[in-house]
């Protein structure tokens, strides 16, 4: 799955999470924790994500994006690795 692909998952995710974020435009410098979400949403989040992906990772090797662009590039190379 491309950066992009895996950016719009991360997108739905979170206007499905946060539905007062339904029409906003987002953006890959934007970050989670600006946008509103909480821990619980965005664990919530990134679970969903993950979920969409089918890939298996733990929740802490997610922690080390700081916004929205790094943490579609980190889970795009990570299902790039798992994949083979």
């Amino acid at each position: 799955m491309t950066k992009d692909q895996t950016f719009t998952l991360i997108t739905e995710a979170v206007r499905e999470i946060l539905p007062e974020l339904a029409d906003r435009d987002l953006h890959e410098s934007d970050t989670l924790d600006a946008l509103g979400a909480n821990s619980m949403d965005r664990a919530e989040i990134v679970m969903t994500v993950l979920e969409e992906m089918d890939l298996d990772i733990p929740l802490v090797e997610t922690h080390g994006p700081q916004n929205l662009g790094e943490l579609a590039r980190h889970l795009s190379d990570t299902a790039a690795v798992k994949a083979r």
